[in-house]
């Protein structure tokens, strides 16, 4: 009996150790997930202070040199007006530089994703997203158009009633897979796209411009019809890529 007892409170503890490391875990994907969150906004919140105020002081700072340099007839400033002048303008460049990067890693791609799929409203989407927060600058941008493109091509041409988007990484590539249970499906032909031809043909622009994005980061793309339409994504890593630091 006392060894039944001890057995049961032993299987309680071990449960409520697991239950409670459980809840631990979660607790810590939320910090740091409200911590992520926190971070991205405060880039661009800087970026955009960076532009509204820096930038924009300087690019009067130029047109004021540009406009003293016009009257000057003072040779002797002559170099210094230029010197200044090229000073001014190296720093809106890297301001310019600044910025852009600032914003692009304040870009979540997460976020810009469940957006997307909580502004669609044509049919139910499942979003399953399994990726770091280590994305390159030139895969985010290309997945947020390509999925945005594909969910337009949806409600144009599509008679779907739900939809899959998957965004996966992998160690040694990144994934992309969208597919919707369509039963309105036209002759599709996905072997022009085995080559650069299809930048001639007729297919939509939409198609091309989605071919287009993953040849220019050496991906590979394939379009299944057979129970649907899926567009399958692989996207290699490498040193091409750009990445975002966090």
């Amino acid at each position: 009996m006392l060894i039944d007892k001890s057995k049961r409170y032993r299987d309680d503890s071990t449960e409520i150790n697991l239950l409670l490391k459980e809840k631990n875990k979660n607790l810590l994907i939320n910090q740091n997930y409200e911590i992520n969150n926190a971070t991205l906004t405060e880039r661009n919140r800087i970026a955009r202070e960076i532009h509204d105020n820096v930038g924009h002081m300087l690019s009067r700072a130029i047109m004021i040199t540009g406009a003293i340099k016009v009257v000057n007839k003072n040779e002797n400033l002559y170099n210094s007006i230029d010197n200044l002048e090229e000073c001014l303008s190296n720093a809106m460049t890297n301001i310019r530089e600044s910025v852009h990067n600032l914003h692009n890693n304040s870009i979540s791609l997460q976020n810009t994703v469940q957006k997307i799929v909580d502004d669609f409203k044509f049919c139910n989407i499942n979003l399953t997203y399994d990726m770091t927060d280590h994305i390159p600058n030139d895969v985010k941008y290309a997945f947020i158009t390509i999925i945005k493109e594909s969910l337009t091509n949806i409600e144009k041409h599509s008679n779907a009633t739900s939809a899959k988007l998957t965004l996966r990484e992998h160690p040694a590539m990144y994934q992309l897979i969208i597919h919707d249970n369509g039963s309105i499906i036209s002759e599709f032909d996905s072997s022009i796209y085995d080559t650069e031809n299809y930048l001639s043909t007729s297919t939509g622009i939409g198609l091309n411009n989605i071919y287009s994005r993953i040849h220019m980061l050496k991906g590979t793309i394939k379009i299944y019809t057979d129970n649907g339409f899926c567009i399958f994504i692989s996207v290699p890593k490498g040193e091409k890529h750009e990445y975002s630091n966090s």
